[in-house]
């Protein structure tokens, strides 16, 4: 019992380590960081502009709902993946794959690093949306309790994502981070982020079935425009678990293969 808890404890240290390490390397290129974030906010900012003057209020917010959550699920997604992409370019991605650490342990820390960072920039992009649109941003219906689970239980399913995502750099460096964009920009076709899926093309209205953001942006949008409880959102709540319990099981091990080949190839090498 007492191994357990020292080996526990160990690996907890050692995620903490790379969640240190990740925001370090944030640092290190805070010029390209500044840039996204800026791009966050005007793109939310955009998006929302396009009704105002042409719907009400609610219109407004489904758009800029849309626009946060987006931004928030596409960090998820994509912190993971460049974390590898900023090892590349630093040269230590060699290092961290001899280090005698579990990869669980280092993914997972990536893992809550993209959680964290997500946090962070979403609460700053929402904290400046509201100088912009005055009074057609109304959340006093909002139910923040309900919209807190739904972003906590839908996180797992992009990080899942996210990890199956991380292989692109891992075995391309020079196009892997255009394959993650890829990946980004079916999800953002099919899920219904700035538009009802009913929109779409028949034969492409199934794949928003399979896509988490799907339930996640409708399950939001009913806690912030309808003040939906936890209790109304449970069917989505469900799938968006079940999607996670899959992805993130099924992304380790895309990832542990995606690795094996990458060192049997020859793969790990400095790139940028």
């Amino acid at each position: 019992m007492l191994s357990i808890i020292r080996t526990t404890v160990r690996e907890a240290i050692v995620s903490y380590a790379f969640i240190e390490r990740n925001f370090n390397l944030l640092k290190r290129y805070l010029n390209w960081e500044i840039l996204f974030f800026t791009y966050s906010i005007v793109n939310a900012l955009t998006i929302g502009l396009i009704m105002v003057g042409r719907g009400d209020a609610k219109d407004v917010l489904y758009l800029v709902i849309g626009a946060l959550v987006w931004g928030f699920l596409s960090i998820m997604m994509r912190e993971v993946s460049d974390a590898i992409t900023w090892e590349r370019w630093e040269g230590t991605i060699e290092y961290t794959f001899m280090a005698p650490i579990h990869r669980i342990t280092h993914l997972i820390g990536s893992c809550l690093f993209a959680i964290i960072y997500g946090i962070i920039r979403t609460s700053i992009v929402l904290a400046v949306i509201p100088l912009f649109f005055g009074s057609h941003i109304d959340l006093s219906d909002a139910n923040w309790v309900a919209m807190s689970v739904i972003i906590a239980v839908s996180s797992l399913s992009f990080i899942g994502i996210g990890l199956m995502a991380a292989i692109f750099p891992l075995l391309s460096p020079e196009k892997g981070q255009a394959a993650t964009g890829i990946l980004q920009a079916l999800l953002l076709l099919v899920s219904g982020i700035y538009y009802e899926i009913d929109v779409l093309p028949n034969w492409l209205q199934p794949l928003s079935k399979i896509s988490p953001a799907t339930y996640t942006l409708r399950s939001i949008r009913a806690a912030m425009l309808e003040n939906a409880s936890v209790g109304d959102q449970l069917p989505n709540l469900f799938l968006l678990l079940s999607i996670g319990i899959i992805t993130i099981p099924l992304g380790f091990y895309i990832f542990h293969l995606g690795e094996k080949y990458a060192k049997r190839v020859g793969r790990l090498k400095r790139s940028g």
